[in-house]
């Protein structure tokens, strides 16, 4: 959590009481769930969102999962956390859904070509 500012995160651990957290605050499985986190945080600091709004999206998000069979055992948390963050900023303009998906698709490529334990860039030619 060294890069998540520690104030921010207790006040999103405080108003979203379903993070996952240890003693010394949220907890991460993977990377990419302590960037969608961070992303998260930043995008409230700027008033994209309220903490209410958030925890509004993400129950939904969660909602529809268990109700498309998620066993909700924890460990797709996270999953349902990015669904949230992409569903909240196309909801507020941020950008649209053929946006995300063109750099899901430009991410996937990216993935697949980068040798594991590299760090994944996105190049121009990950978004042919």
């Amino acid at each position: 959590m060294s890069s998540i500012d520690p104030t921010a995160a207790k006040r999103a651990t405080d108003a979203v009481p379903s993070i996952p957290c240890d003693a010394e605050g949220p907890v991460f499985r993977e990377p990419w769930e302590a960037q969608a986190f961070a992303m998260t945080l930043a995008l409230h600091e700027r008033k994209l969102f309220t903490w209410p709004e958030w925890a509004q999206t993400l129950g939904a998000e969660i909602k529809r999962a268990q109700a498309a069979g998620d066993p909700d055992t924890g460990e797709t948390y996270y999953r349902h956390w990015l669904a949230a963050l992409e569903r909240i900023v196309a909801e507020k303009g941020v950008t649209d859904a053929a946006t995300l998906s063109r750099y899901v698709h430009a991410w996937d490529h990216a993935a697949d070509r980068t040798p594991h334990g590299q760090p994944i860039e996105l190049k121009p030619e990950d978004f042919r």
